[in-house]
């Protein structure tokens, strides 16, 4: 069986009808909540709504629908005890919507299913800024990845990610979305203090960047500090600045490491 982003699944949809299976109403423990959603075609699914035999039967029946007429009544609400019957010790119940969708519904399941993005701004296109690019573009973020050097970037970025090259690389903080989240790792640490100082002067003058992060070591920091300090930031506004950046706790320093370690740190963001 394969499974799809919804991104494929939606271009799949075009041309493939298939059974919307929704989460419309949770009681007691449940493995997911309200909204949460699967696309199934005989060979395929996208989204899940939870997995064991809830969704074992949930794919089951989507799929004895699609093999009826296709002008068969098949919307329909499924009560699911998650108790001795399905073989699931969460013990809550899950009502789940069968709709059976095409092509014409395309457009409404995109604006419905297409998660809402927050802005983030990565400066660096290096090992690292790579890493995370790929970790992070399933996950619900508009990412703008920045770079003074324009050929640094992949051929192949997915289409949530917007590649900026920014000569001075710091030029591009003025043009950031509202509410950004910003991650500095470029090649050189001259690049990296004045795209941090560029922030902060973003910040003095308009304050509207969700969250600052350099990488780097606490030495490196502290470097950074006493520097930023001779330009004339306070302790306040340099207190917005998250160095090292990544989820205390987890260890190591490859590239796939650290990207997986600033994802979860940003996804505790409120």
């Amino acid at each position: 069986m394969t499974l799809l982003s919804l991104p494929d699944a939606l271009a799949r949809l075009e041309h493939h009808e298939a059974v919307w299976v929704c989460v419309v109403q949770a009681e007691g423990s449940v493995p997911r909540e309200v909204g949460a959603w699967m696309l199934v075609w005989p060979d395929a699914v996208a989204g899940s709504i939870g997995g064991g035999q809830l969704e074992f039967q949930a794919i089951a029946q989507s799929r004895a629908r699609l093999a009826q007429a296709p002008d068969a009544v098949y919307d329909s609400v499924h009560r699911y005890p998650l108790g001795p019957s399905l073989g699931q010790c969460c013990g809550g119940v899950v009502h789940l919507r069968f709709e059976r969708v095409g092509a014409a519904d395309t457009a409404m399941l995109a604006q419905r299913l297409l998660p809402a993005r927050q802005p983030l701004a990565l400066f660096g296109g290096g090992h690292v800024g790579g890493a995370l690019v790929r970790v992070l573009a399933p996950l619900p973020f508009a990412i703008t990845w920045i770079d003074s050097r324009n050929e640094i970037f992949p051929p192949d970025c997915p289409p949530q990610v917007r590649c900026e090259h920014s000569d001075p690389v710091q030029a591009a903080v003025a043009d950031l979305a509202p509410g950004s989240r910003v991650l500095v790792m470029s090649f050189s640490h001259a690049e990296d203090l004045d795209i941090v100082a560029a922030c902060l002067r973003r910040q003095r003058e308009r304050g509207d960047l969700a969250f600052l992060g350099l990488i780097g070591s606490k030495t490196k920091w502290a470097t950074f500090r006493h520097r930023l300090a001779d330009r004339g930031y306070t302790d306040a506004e340099l207190a917005q600045v998250t160095c090292p950046i990544g989820l205390p706790g987890i260890a190591g320093k490859q590239p796939e490491v650290i990207a997986v370690a600033v994802a979860a740190q940003l996804l505790q963001l409120p």
